[in-house]
């Protein structure tokens, strides 16, 4: 299920990874789309300012308008804990799950935006843990509601060309859930 809970939870596992950032890791590779542990973290922060913005009536535009912001920022752990606090402070708005928004992929309701930012916080928090060498797993409750997400949406997963070449095929139906979310998204543990 996919509730302001799980996102909190996410979010927690992802800040949780990001406390642990090391002065010299920052430049680090993650094996995100070429991208190194600041400018995952930037993806992720612009990602959350995006989804206030949308949740709050913004365009697309506006929406897109955000990204690249928070390259900019001197203190990117402060920047996602406010961008963070925002994000979760509009998906609590009466009717946030409810209202369409203008996603820069398409127009959607608060609750698939809602999947969406679960999707970034765990997947992406996983990444990050892996780029720094700490522990990699995945909150349960969030990779059971990634799993039910994920697997309804598996054929839009691959054709978006956003999660590699989708499931290896070689993962099997009882392996670990966290190893299966992996396989789904395209990650290869």
């Amino acid at each position: 299920m996919l509730t302001l809970e799980i996102l909190d939870t996410a979010g927690t596992g992802f800040a949780s990874a990001l406390a642990q950032v090391t002065d010299d890791q920052w430049s680090a590779p993650t094996g995100n789309d070429g991208r190194n542990v600041r400018q995952l973290v930037d993806h992720v922060v612009d990602g959350n300012r995006m989804a206030t913005v949308i949740l709050g009536g913004g365009t697309r535009e506006e929406g897109l308008a955000v990204f690249g912001g928070a390259a900019a920022e001197s203190d990117i752990i402060a920047a996602f804990d406010a961008s963070n606090q925002e994000m979760l402070a509009a998906f609590a708005q009466p009717g946030a799950l409810e209202l369409i928004v203008a996603h820069p992929a398409m127009d959607m309701p608060g609750a698939q935006l809602l999947g969406f930012r679960i999707g970034e916080y765990g997947l992406h928090g996983w990444d990050l843990a892996r780029a720094i060498g700490v522990d990699d797993s995945i909150d349960p409750a969030v990779l059971e509601s990634l799993w039910a997400m994920m697997v309804a949406m598996a054929p839009m997963l691959v054709a978006s060309g956003m999660f590699g070449t989708g499931p290896s095929g070689t993962v099997p139906d009882d392996a670990p859930l966290q190893l299966r979310v992996l396989d789904i998204s395209g990650r290869r543990p």
